[in-house]
């Protein structure tokens, strides 16, 4: 029943030091000479996935931003983008100067190849966290973070834990936009109403494929309703309670080629 795989990427398919493994390479490569697609579902702007595209299989289509952005990998085709409106944004930022002093904000913008950093957050940021070199990032006033609509909007402080952040931004109880979090070091605000569920149906619309013939993987927060949506969604065993509350299957961690254990069962289920 099969016909589309569905991954989350940062501890869940890459391993702690964002490899791809041998195995659940191999797997990927099985798994696709079936002609099942497998495909990237991942907070990450493409800035972040193109790197490891080729080295872990995905040939084709990408879910990225937290399910704001989908778009084909080979031929740069946008099939859907949803952005924070200014307002929502604004509204936001103008709410949390007042909860939360000292907040630090980014714009993504342009199908996630603009980064529009408040003056200062590099100088707290790690390459690590959006794959791009801190000291590149440069720093813009606030007027020219807001100026814009955003794929993704950022919210970070350097001496507040992100729960902590993400609590406050929840708390708000502000319109127009959706907050949640993937184990990076900051919030990621959304566009209301979008989560990597709703990119991931977007897609399998396009393409012909119901809900119930996906599997799909996860392990953060952010996974939560791609994995309760998928036909078949599984959580590593090193994931966040909430999606080992409702995942349908819990692989090994992502440590031990747990995707890759699933994805060799499926093949020899063929």
């Amino acid at each position: 029943m099969i016909k589309l795989v569905a991954t989350d990427l940062d501890g869940t398919f890459l391993r702690g030091d964002l490899s791809v493994s041998p195995r659940t390479r191999a797997a990927v490569a099985a798994v696709r000479e079936l002609g099942i697609p497998v495909v990237p579902v991942t907070a990450r702007q493409p800035i972040g996935l193109r790197p490891l595209a080729d080295d872990a299989g995905f040939r084709s289509w990408a879910v990225c931003s937290n399910g704001g952005l989908v778009l084909d990998l080979s031929t740069g085709r946008r099939l859907h983008e949803a952005e924070v409106t200014v307002a929502a944004q604004t509204a936001l930022v103008e709410a949390l100067d007042a909860a939360l002093p000292g907040c630090l904000y980014v714009s993504v913008r342009d199908g996630g190849e603009v980064f529009v950093p408040l003056h200062g957050y590099g100088d707290i940021a790690d390459l690590r966290d959006h794959k791009r070199e801190p000291s590149t990032m440069g720093g813009h006033p606030l007027t020219d973070v807001l100026a814009e609509p955003s794929l993704k909007f950022i919210v970070r402080h350097p001496e507040h834990a992100v729960p902590e952040v993400l609590e406050v931004v929840r708390g708000l109880g502000l319109p127009g936009f959706g907050a949640t979090h993937s184990g990076a070091p900051f919030v990621e605000v959304m566009p209301e109403g979008v989560s990597k569920a709703t990119g991931l149906a977007l897609l399998c619309a396009e393409l012909g494929i119901t809900a119930a013939e996906v599997l799909a993987f996860g392990d953060a927060p952010n996974d939560v309703e791609m994995v309760d949506w998928a036909g078949h969604g599984v959580a590593v065993q090193n994931a966040a309670p909430e999606v080992l509350a409702i995942a349908d299957e819990v692989t090994a961690t992502n440590e031990d080629d747990g995707v890759a254990l699933v994805l060799e069962r499926l093949v020899a289920s063929r």
